[in-house]
C-alpha cells in the first residue's frame, strides 16, 4: 500500500474510481485536496505524500459528467490497475440509481481485502453498497438520497445528517462540497491537521466541519424563508444575539402570538425557534473563536450563552469538542485583539 520515496517518507497510492457519468465535483474537489496535500509537502522540501491515479469505468480512460464535462485520465480503464492501492476513492452519477455492474463490484470486493481504506463520495455509496461493502456500515448520505439509499439497502445504518461517516475502513460522504470535508479528514490521518488546516485555507473553505456536523446549519436553512418578514427576523436576531431571544421575544418583534409565531416560524425554517437561536450563537461563536482572540467569557457573552461554562455544552453537545479545542484546531492568523 505504501511506496518508499527516499529512506523515510512513504508515497501513499490515492486511485479515485469513476463510474461514469458523474458529478465533476465529486471528483475534481477531493482530488485538489490531495494534490494541495503534495504542492503543501514539496513547499516544505519534502516529497509528495500521495500518488494520485483517476480511472473510469469507461473505454479509454474517458469519464462523462453531468455537467457535460468529458474528461481523459491517464489511469485508463479500472481493469488495468496493477500497482497497489493505499486509499480507494468512488465517485459516480446520479445514474447510479440504477446501478448494476457484477464486474466492478467483484472488483471492488477484491480490492478491499488489500487497500488499507475505501471511501465514497455521495452517491459513490450506492456503488459500495451494490457491492455489498456497505453491510452494517454507518453511511452518510445526502439528505435527498438517504431514503433511497435505507429502502434499497436495509442492512445499511444511513445517516442523513452527517457530513461524513468513518466505519472501521470505509468512509463514506453527502457528496458536492462534504466531499472536501472528507478528502481533508483522510489528509488530516495521514499528515496531521496543520497540514489540512492549511488546505482549507488555500482553497479557501471557510470552515472545516468536523463529521458529526449536519449537512446543513439550521440558521442557514432559514437564510432563505419563503418571506421577507422571517429573513428580516433571521437578520435581526444575528444582530442580538447578545440579549435574551425568548420566544415572546421573536413574536413581539414580529407583531405576533406566541403560539401562532412558533408555528409560522417552524414551517418556514423547518426547526423551532428555540433551536435556530441556539444554532445562531453557535455560529457566531465559532466564527468568533475562529477568528478573534477575544476570550471564551466574552464570547459566550457576545453570543448570547451567559457564561463560558454553558457555551462549553453547547459546543460538546452539538460539535464534539469544547470551545478551546475548537479554537486550537480552527483558529486563523493573525488573529484580530478586539
Amino acid at each position: 500500500m505504501l511506496v518508499e520515496a527516499g529512506p523515510t517518507r512513504p508515497i501513499r497510492r490515492v486511485v479515485f474510481v469513476a463510474v461514469a457519468p458523474i458529478v465533476e465535483i465529486d471528483l475534481v474537489g477531493p482530488l485538489h485536496v490531495f494534490q494541495a496535500a503534495n504542492e503543501t509537502s514539496q513547499e516544505n522540501g519534502e516529497g509528495p505524500t500521495y500518488d494520485i491515479c483517476v480511472v473510469s469505468t469507461e473505454a479509454k480512460g474517458r469519464i462523462h459528467g453531468a455537467c457535460g464535462l468529458e474528461i481523459v485520465v491517464g489511469g485508463g480503464h479500472y481493469g488495468s490497475l496493477r500497482a497497489s492501492i493505499d486509499t480507494l476513492v468512488i465517485v459516480t452519477g446520479k445514474s447510479v440509481f440504477d446501478f448494476s455492474d457484477p464486474e466492478l463490484c467483484e472488483w471492488l470486493n477484491q480490492a478491499a481485502r488489500r487497500t488499507r481504506r475505501i471511501a465514497s463520495i455521495g452517491l459513490g455509496s450506492f456503488v459500495l453498497a451494490a457491492a455489498g461493502l456497505l453491510d452494517q456500515q454507518k453511511v452518510a448520505a445526502h439528505w435527498t438520497v438517504a431514503r433511497q439509499l435505507s429502502e434499497r439497502y436495509p442492512a445499511i445504518d444511513v445517516d442523513a445528517e452527517r457530513v461524513w461517516a468513518k466505519s472501521g475502513s470505509i468512509y463514506t460522504s453527502a457528496g458536492v462540497t462534504a466531499g472536501i470535508d472528507l478528502a481533508m479528514a483522510l489528509v488530516e490521518e495521514d499528515v496531521g491537521s496543520r497540514v489540512a488546516l492549511h488546505i482549507a485555507r488555500m482553497m479557501v473553505v471557510f470552515l472545516k466541519r468536523p463529521g458529526g456536523q449536519l449537512q446543513f446549519s439550521i440558521a442557514l436553512k432559514a437564510q432563505m424563508p419563503s418571506t421577507r418578514s422571517f429573513a428580516d427576523l433571521a437578520a435581526w436576531v444575528a444582530e442580538n444575539l447578545d440579549k435574551p431571544l425568548s420566544v415572546e421575544t421573536l413574536a413581539e418583534q414580529m407583531a405576533m402570538s406566541s403560539r401562532n409565531f412558533s408555528r409560522v416560524f417552524r414551517e418556514e425554517t423547518g426547526v423551532t425557534p428555540a433551536r435556530y437561536v441556539r444554532q445562531a450563537r453557535l455560529d457566531a461563536a465559532r466564527v468568533m473563536l475562529e477568528q478573534t482572540r477575544r476570550g471564551l467569557e466574552q464570547v459566550a457573552s457576545l453570543c448570547g450563552f451567559g457564561s463560558d461554562e454553558v457555551m462549553r455544552r453547547a459546543f460538546v453537545e452539538d460539535l464534539g469538542v469544547s470551545p478551546a479545542q475548537y479554537r486550537a484546531t480552527f483558529a486563523t492568523g493573525p488573529l484580530e485583539q478586539r
